[in-house]
């Protein structure tokens, strides 16, 4: 199926890794221009050489910028002034007993998480109405609904992305402008996969350490398994994409199942 994102410029933060790069990977396969972005010029060369292994006329596009501050959005701008489709994949997450978490990890998290979306948004989404077409996704997680007291100012970062979403199309009505919210669940990830490892350090084979920290610790899966960051870029395509006009100001759970709520 053509999704028709031939030559869009796409960008993805923090697109050198997880699912950001799987992101850029499935975007490039679809031939778009895909600026990929890390924090160092290193990461986005790696990352823009593997994919260049794989697509060799892929059209990549480096943007060394830490896009958790305001002067790394800033960066951002005056490089890439202008984009078709806008990703805000940038998050950080941590765990943190609340009565221990401090006033400034809970800012840390509210800079990185919310406002590098908010900074980058503000700018993009006036050009895409402009135009009269662009979209935006905002990388959430299942934690929005499903919060976690153990990163329970994670978990409030993310449920705040679904409401800058919801407002943000608010401003596209009536235009061939979207903005959406993807939850991902918990997903297969080398940072987490090492975490699992570390949590039962008895398993020799890590298939069966993946089945009892879903069993034990993500019960209400319906999939029973991590999910694997290419289901969530494929379905990130598909939004991104011309195809997705009548989807908009959604919050779309790419979760396994995990949420229980029917909505």
């Amino acid at each position: 199926m053509d999704v028709q994102l031939t030559d869009k410029t796409v960008l993805i933060t923090a697109s050198t890794g997880g699912i950001g790069l799987e992101m850029a990977r499935a975007f490039a396969r679809e031939g778009a221009k895909v600026i990929i972005n890390g924090r160092s010029e290193a990461s986005v060369t790696q990352a823009i050489a593997e994919l260049q292994q794989e697509f060799p006329k892929a059209q990549l596009l480096p943007l060394a910028a830490d896009n958790g501050t305001a002067e790394g959005t800033a960066h951002t701008i005056a490089h890439y002034p202008e984009v078709d489709v806008l990703i805000n994949n940038l998050g950080i997450y941590e765990v943190s007993d609340f009565f221990d978490t401090t006033d400034e990890a809970w800012q840390r998290l509210f800079e990185v998480n919310m406002m590098s979306g908010v900074r980058l948004s503000r700018h993009y989404l006036r050009g895409m109405l402009a135009r009269n077409t662009g979209r935006i996704l905002f990388i959430s997680s299942e934690s929005a609904l499903n919060p976690a007291p153990e990163m329970a100012h994670y978990s409030a970062t993310k449920l705040m992305q679904l409401s800058i979403s919801r407002s943000l199309a608010e401003l596209t009505k009536g235009t061939a402008v979207t903005v959406n919210t993807l939850m991902p669940g918990s997903t297969h990830t080398p940072g987490v996969e090492e975490f699992i490892r570390q949590v039962f350090p008895d398993e020799a084979d890590y298939a069966a350490a993946e089945r009892r920290f879903m069993a034990e610790n993500r019960p209400t899966s319906l999939i029973g398994r991590l999910i694997q960051p290419k289901e969530i870029a494929d379905f990130a395509v598909f939004v991104a994409s011309p195809l997705a006009g009548a989807i908009n100001g959604a919050a779309l759970r790419v979760d396994g199942g995990i949420v229980r709520n029917a909505v």
